[in-house]
């Protein structure tokens, strides 16, 4: 999923531009341009064990019980059995319960937010005006008809320059990509903004 070399090596992530066609065959407008740019510390180079082998599954939302569709086992290394992931994630997740449980590892607690409440959330996070390590990035492929802005919107999680790590169906497992990744598939190619974590935030929820 890495981009190539030469996009790597861009100071800043590739922006669609106007009228530019993807890989899927979609026009992106001008609106989801992916903004934060390639500079700034790194939160860590390789996910902790217990954040590694997380299955997706849509059933684990935020605020779910125990899952209805359990995934198999994930495996450790060397086919050995996987490091426990935390109590939260019960061995399987969707893209935000993952996410939170993140910032969650290194003790920065996200309340379960669904819908559009991660972005429109102001007791467990701030918005940020460029992301930085285990912030919270949202990203969507446009807004909703009749639903406030960052319903349904995708949720990673910021590690460093042009490094979000996120959960997603099409992979499957955690995965870290660039920003450039979202921005070729229409159902990322919008870019929210990013949702930093209050130390101590509200629990309610």
């Amino acid at each position: 999923m890495q981009g190539s070399a030469r996009k790597r090596a861009s100071p800043t992530p590739h922006a669609p531009a106007r009228g530019e066609r993807r890989h899927d065959g979609a026009v992106v407008p001008a609106d989801r341009r992916q903004v934060p740019t390639a500079h700034g510390p790194v939160a860590f180079g390789a996910p902790p064990g217990a954040l590694r082998n997380v299955p997706c599954s849509a059933a684990r939302h935020p605020g779910a019980g125990p899952p209805e569709c359990p995934s198999p086992p994930a495996e450790g290394a060397e086919g050995g059995p996987a490091t426990a992931p935390p109590p939260d994630l019960g061995g399987d997740a969707t893209c935000r319960r993952y996410a939170y449980a993140v910032p969650g590892h290194f003790g920065l607690w996200v309340p379960p937010l669904r819908s559009a409440e991660p972005w429109a959330d102001r007791a467990a996070t701030r918005r940020a005006a460029a992301p930085g390590p285990l912030d919270l990035v949202l990203f969507g492929g446009g807004p909703v008809a009749g639903r406030p802005e960052g319903y349904g919107a995708h949720v990673g999680v910021h590690l460093g320059p042009d490094r979000v790590l996120h959960l997603c169906r099409e992979v499957g497992r955690p995965v870290v990509w660039g920003y450039a990744d979202f921005a070729v598939r229409a159902r990322y190619a919008r870019f929210l903004g990013a949702k930093r974590v209050v130390p101590g935030g509200s629990r309610e929820g």
